[in-house]
């Protein structure tokens, strides 16, 4: 169902009766005319009614056959799509904390981009969404398992620190671990999550990516990506003063969301960055729920009868 419809359409029917009114009001208001013609004469009628109601009695009628045919909607029970957060959706943030990471091509630094961009992701998501966080260097950990206490993700983001390697597919299979964890829903039905990772580079080590990804699949877990940073990204090493080139490596983190079923995304900006969150904070947590619109339209019915009433009343004994 999509925006306005009826749950009983076959009611509708009803609204045949109300048309089948409008006709017979027409039909005896024109043989009324006729009748008076014959019997009298538009100068004796003046002088015996002088206030007739004329055309407001024809609104009044107009009013009560209106009200009748909202009622008739009413009966056919109108209703409207909403949105209604999910509430044991799950999704899991797997940031990078590689030494990659630190570089500058992004300002301040692609960490610190990173950081800003999934607390502001926090505030887009439903709050009765369980958000997760998993980090990953050389190999990944769980630093907030699924919750909807958003400061607690909140602070374990502002304290990622950087390690050696990169371990993509690691950080994948965390994150599916903790999906797992998760209580199923008592009816039954399938609870919905997703896995947003984050990384600048390649796995090094580790589970490979596509094994990772293929359980995702099975799991039936999409892992939406964002490669960050510039091809001329640059770390230098503390101890040598070396200059290393750290290139983003977009196409690796592209197949995995192929694969899996999610989004891939490229930016090279904090601004980019929360832009990205933002979009994928709005594309999941969400049902489409079926509103019912009934009571509005017997309360506007309702009001069409008063007005109805009180304007015949007004009109129609107002003889001189």
């Amino acid at each position: 169902m999509n925006g306005f419809t009826f749950l009983s359409p076959w009611r509708l029917l009803a609204l045949l009766g109300v048309v089948a009114l409008a006709v017979a009001y027409v039909v005896l208001q024109r043989r009324r005319s006729s009748y008076a013609v014959r019997l009298t004469t538009a100068d004796l009628l003046s002088s015996v009614m002088p206030r007739r109601p004329g055309w407001r009695r024809h609104l009044t009628a107009g009013v009560q056959l209106l009200a009748l045919g909202t009622l008739v909607l009413a009966f056919a029970q109108p209703a409207h799509d909403v949105k209604v957060p999910r509430e044991r959706a799950t999704v899991m943030l797997a940031i990078d904390v590689s030494l990659s990471m630190e570089a500058t091509d992004v300002k301040p630094s692609r960490i610190e981009a990173a950081k800003a961009a999934a607390t502001s992701f926090l505030d887009d998501v439903p709050e009765r969404v369980n958000v997760g966080l998993v980090s990953f260097a050389g190999t990944a950990h769980l630093n907030v398992a699924p919750t909807t206490d958003r400061q607690a993700v909140a602070r374990a983001i502002a304290g990622l620190q950087l390690d050696d390697g990169t371990a993509i597919g690691n950080a994948i299979d965390m994150s599916l671990d903790a999906i797992a964890s998760m209580p199923p829903a008592p009816d039954g039905a399938e609870v919905p999550a997703a896995i947003v990772l984050m990384s600048d580079g390649t796995t090094t080590m580790g589970i490979p990516n596509q094994a990772a990804a293929r359980r995702a699949v099975q799991a039936k877990v999409p892992v939406s990506t964002i490669a960050f940073g510039t091809e001329n990204g640059t770390v230098t090493i503390p101890d040598t003063g070396e200059i290393v080139s750290v290139p983003v490596d977009a196409p690796s983190l592209a197949q995995i969301a192929r694969t899996t079923g999610g989004k891939a995304y490229e930016a090279a900006t904090q601004g980019q960055l929360t832009d990205v969150y933002s979009k994928i904070g709005s594309s999941i947590g969400y049902d489409t729920a079926v509103s019912s619109l009934t009571q509005w339209f017997i309360a506007a019915a309702l009001v069409g009868f008063a007005a109805a009433g009180g304007s015949a009343l007004a009109w129609s004994n107002r003889l001189p």
